[in-house]
């Protein structure tokens, strides 16, 4: 009997090499958005308008800027090794892996459907019919508890909390791990998020984490 069901990844940091899949699009397009970041970081505007701020960078240096255009930036975009093992294994065990993520929806759309994961979860940048950008962006992911977005995968798969990991390495991934069972901390970038895991893996190559769950499904860690 495996001892987990559902694995929850974090995308930027974790299944990518990038800070954030928005940073990403700021360094394609040459912006920056220091300003908006800081603003956010200290509470003074929300997680919409930060997509807002970012958007409007984007097409103030180009204004038809397109989705497609966006997917071309990020078919660039530099991810982690060991990606296709570590899902491919953990689908053989029968563990369903999903992305949970406050970053860029097209981006973890294009890791889930490359790499056969089962669902994910990120932000969305609205467009237009003709593909050109809104200016809008939707938030499908609370960037203060992503434990909300684990919460609905759990219930989507039919398991439980007990059965559930969470991989993340950021503090905004400790909510995600507040509700699994076991949790892992993949190059962390704080002492926070080191503490609050239940494994700290520090490796160039994701499938590193697979010590840990895989071990643990003979109740050995």
């Amino acid at each position: 009997m495996r001892r987990y069901d559902l694995v929850c990844f974090d995308m930027d940091g974790v299944l990518t090499s990038l800070r954030s899949s928005w940073h990403w699009l700021n360094l394609c397009l040459d912006v920056n958005n220091d300003a908006s970041y800081h603003a956010y970081i200290c509470g003074e505007i929300d997680e919409p308008e930060f997509m807002r701020r970012d958007i409007a960078l984007w097409k103030g240096v180009k204004p038809d800027i397109k989705i497609s255009d966006l997917i071309g930036f990020f078919q660039d975009m530099p991810l982690t090794h060991g990606i296709q093992e570590t899902v491919a294994c953990l689908r053989s065990n029968g563990i369903r892996c999903v992305i949970v993520s406050g970053g860029v929806d097209l981006a973890a759309r294009m890791i889930a459907e490359e790499f056969g994961f089962d669902d994910y979860a990120a932000d969305e940048i609205c467009s237009n019919p003709d593909g050109t950008l809104t200016g809008e962006g939707k938030m499908n992911v609370d960037l203060k508890d992503k434990g909300i977005t684990v919460r609905h995968f759990i219930e989507r798969y039919g398991t439980v909390m007990d059965r559930t990991v969470s991989i993340g390495n950021s503090f905004t991934d400790i909510p995600m791990f507040k509700n699994s069972g076991m949790s892992i901390a993949f190059n962390p970038t704080d002492e926070f998020t080191a503490e609050a895991a239940t494994y700290v893996v520090r490796s160039a190559n994701i499938s590193d984490v697979l010590d840990h769950i895989l071990s643990d499904e003979d109740g050995h860690s």
